[in-house]
């Protein structure tokens, strides 16, 4: 997947400090660029989410929504759905239908290796999936998709250097703590053939150039790899593109949908996917989009690897961390200690505050150094310090983990094998009906584990034992007819 910054200059160019900013520009976001809307005055503004919404025709999501996703699965909602970080969606009702009817669905999300660490603003959307994950306790395939990265490049940059940029990414992924069990982690270069490409193919057969073009805003100078790639994206979106993981039924499989977690910019991609997946007749995924972390420099920006001086990465030690916070994240206070006691700070445009938002999970202690800094209470060396305390829990706990991931271990998420679906073996779930087959039944969906599915089960095996055995019955029939004929 895309969602990185892959033009250094657009984040230069958006550094609040910079003098260079100067002209207007609307705000621009899509799978390989972000940038908020810059006044006549040269100030960027934060990205308008709700702006996005709209134009991306998805759907907000509300108390309500949130409320069933507490009821339905007992959980109570992850920070980031709580504190609107996740904040958008498409069809994530049909998901939780299909958890409330034990009906099976995975979910899937990627990561485009465009260096070979990650940074904190990558965590998001992998923090997000793990506890899905653990939620929903079903399959999870995450893409690597170096084939991606590699056709945007440079042209003096090799294949073998996004190889190596997936398999340490890759490493990174595991060591956010995703359960073996339940999750295949793929490279493009590695994966692509069989049924996935078979995907790929009948994607890439039904997206016109023109709609290409309109959805991604390609131009002459555009190379096809970079057209084509929508195609690949597209196919982990299909139960198909996995047969090992719901078996090779594709009558079956086609009616399996996933979740996808993303960043907002990703979305094209799967509008995409979704018009598609109609022609095709395979359920639509569903998705759920979130933020972005600002880039140390303030709102309207996003964290880009290339740029030091821009992101926390996973692995800073405590005093690069704290000497990044201190040098270069934008603060909402005031000019003087005298100034900020009297009016207070601004949260909203604070990067320090913003951090806490997304990695601070104690919802009181943040909504009290919200209002202690709104109130002049807190200072900006003192919000500063919490936020690189923070940050630096989480950086060393994932280090910590990422110590441990080997070859061997990243060998064994990178095996295609059925994984484990509620509980269950994920191949196991469907019957195997032999769709190909004319006139063959289908099986049952729903919860292996319950009774009206082994009963359903036990109905079946009993048809297919009654066939084997009339199959039987004529094979021996045949034989006696051959051999009397034999004897005359």
């Amino acid at each position: 997947m895309a969602g990185n910054l892959e033009n250094p200059q657009t984040l230069e160019k958006l550094e609040i400090s910079d003098a260079s900013v100067t002209k207007t520009q609307e705000q621009n976001v899509n799978p390989w660029s972000v940038s908020g809307e810059v006044t006549e005055d040269g100030k960027v503004k934060p990205i308008d989410y709700t702006k996005l919404v709209e134009q991306f025709g998805t759907k907000l999501i509300d108390d309500a929504l949130l409320e069933r996703f507490e009821r339905v699965t007992g959980h109570k909602p992850h920070r980031f759905l709580r504190r609107q970080i996740v904040f958008s969606h498409r069809d994530l009702e049909l998901i939780l239908d299909r958890y409330e009817k034990k009906e099976p669905f995975f979910i899937y999300t990627g990561r485009g290796p465009s260096s070979d660490i990650m940074h904190i603003g990558h965590m998001v959307p992998f923090q997000l999936t793990k506890w899905l994950s653990d939620v929903f306790q079903v399959p999870l395939v995450v893409m690597m998709t170096d084939d991606e990265k590699y056709l945007i490049s440079d042209l003096d940059r090799e294949i073998d250097t996004y190889e190596h940029f997936a398999r340490e990414n890759a490493k990174d992924i595991i060591a956010v703590g995703f359960d073996p069990d339940r999750t295949f982690i793929f490279s493009d270069y590695d994966y692509m053939g069989g049924e996935f490409y078979k995907n790929v193919t009948r994607i890439a057969k039904r997206i016109n150039r023109n709609t290409a073009d309109a959805c991604f805003g390609f131009n002459s100078g555009t190379n096809i790899g970079k057209v084509h790639f929508a195609a690949i994206q597209a196919a982990s979106s299909f139960a198909s593109s996995f047969p090992f993981m719901f078996g090779p039924d594709k009558i079956q499989t086609s009616k399996i949908p996933c979740i996808i977690p993303c960043a907002i910019d990703q979305d094209p991609y799967f509008r995409l996917t979704r018009d598609v997946a109609s022609q095709l007749k395979y359920a639509k995924p569903s998705l759920i989009h979130a933020r972005f972390l600002d880039a140390l420099q303030g709102p309207g920006s996003k964290m880009s690897a290339s740029i030091e001086s821009s992101a926390i990465k996973c692995s800073d030690s405590p005093k690069t961390i704290l000497s990044k916070v201190n040098q270069y994240a934008f603060s909402g206070g005031q000019a003087t200690v005298e100034e900020h006691r009297a009016k207070g700070g601004n949260p909203e445009v604070d990067v320090s505050y913003q951090y806490l938002k997304f990695f601070l999970e104690d919802d009181t202690e943040l909504e009290q150094i919200r209002q202690d800094y709104e109130e002049g209470k807190m200072l900006t060396g003192e919000i500063k310090k919490r936020c690189a305390d923070e940050l630096t829990k989480f950086c060393n706990a994932f280090q910590e983990r990422r110590a441990k991931i080997t070859d061997e271990t990243l060998k064994a998420f990178s095996t295609p094998r059925p994984l484990i679906c509620r509980g269950v073996q994920s191949d196991t779930i469907l019957p195997t009906s032999g769709s190909n087959q004319a006139g063959s039944a289908e099986g049952p969906t729903g919860d292996p584990s319950s009774k009206s599915y082994a009963k359903k089960m036990e109905k079946l095996r009993a048809i297919e034992a009654k066939k084997a055995q009339k199959a039987a019955e004529r094979e021996e029939k045949a034989k006696a007819t051959t051999t009397i004929n034999s004897t005359n």
